[in-house]
């Protein structure tokens, strides 16, 4: 039996996580998977024959010791998924303007280092959007993410300040349609399309995360969604092991990509019952070529 750790964190009671689902179909391929947090000392890496990441969704709070526990993985015997080079790009969201430069269409974003108060109102006009979103370029859960009207941004200033005091940040329109139908999810295992699925927020809000009472449904993706898709994942370079991309549909009727998850996201195995013997079977024939 081979063993394979699926890194999360000390304490997931508060989040809702679907990876123990993959635990029979990695078994009936020889695998013995266990989670293991990446804040934990003294763990021998070398025991394991992979280590997946999986749910450490604590790491925006500390991500270069994060970074540090992925460096101590890659340098062991244990082959790490995605990789440290891959997450190295992908921890911060400016990889959202390597992927723009390369041709693929994501939500209009301005960045800035630091906040200051003489942002507004000119990021509405420069935007073209009532509404803001302003989120960190390094977060995870929508933590310290704000939404803001043109006819309120007064009142976020301060706190604004506090958070964004040397700490970059990006700021985006608000997609109208994140509401209107929510946000597309499409995943791929290796290079095989597995499932999509639409996250659409409770009533008014616009987080569509599960935690914030997001609803999630499995849907059948138009084709031009999963063509989007695939020719963006395809760009990826070292290839990932699973690839999680959410999409808003534009006013124009296209698909522009809100965030390329490749570090943590979860891969929502409960909405698909195949989508776990998919990833073990994907992972199982990804390991035989290492």
């Amino acid at each position: 039996m081979k063993n394979c750790a699926f890194l999360s964190m000390d304490n997931l009671d508060d989040f809702e996580v679907y990876d123990h689902l993959l635990f029979e179909p990695l078994k009936e391929l020889g695998w013995h998977a266990e989670e293991v947090s990446w804040r934990s000392n003294n763990v021998d890496w070398n025991t394991y024959d992979a280590v997946i990441i999986r749910s450490p969704w604590d790491y925006q709070k500390d991500p270069q010791a994060f970074l540090d526990v992925l460096t101590e993985i890659e340098q062991s015997d244990a082959v790490l998924e995605n990789s440290l080079e891959i997450v190295k790009w992908n921890i911060d969201k400016t990889y959202l303007r390597d992927l723009e430069s390369s041709g693929i269409e994501i939500v209009p974003s301005q960045w800035y280092q630091s906040f200051h108060s003489d942002l507004f109102p000119s990021v509405f006009s420069d935007l073209k959007s009532e509404e803001i979103v302003i989120k960190p370029t390094i977060s995870a859960g929508a933590d310290d993410t704000f939404r803001i009207h043109k006819s309120n941004y007064d009142i976020f200033v301060d706190d604004l300040k506090t958070i964004f005091n040397n700490r970059p940040f990006l700021v985006q329109p608000f997609m109208d349609y994140i509401t209107k139908e929510g946000e597309f999810s499409v995943f791929f295992f290796g290079d095989t399309y597995s499932h999509t699925i639409l996250k659409t927020p409770k009533t008014n809000d616009f987080r569509v995360q599960e935690e914030h009472g997001g609803r999630l449904t499995l849907v059948e993706p138009e084709k031009e969604l999963i063509d989007v898709a695939r020719t963006m994942r395809d760009m990826i370079q070292p290839e990932p092991l699973y690839t999680r991309a959410d999409y808003v549909r534009t006013t124009e009727n296209t698909f522009a990509l809100m965030e390329l998850e490749l570090i943590e996201p979860s891969l929502y195995f409960n909405m698909d019952p195949e989508s776990p013997i998919r990833f073990a079977k994907a992972f199982d024939e990804w390991m035989s070529e290492k």
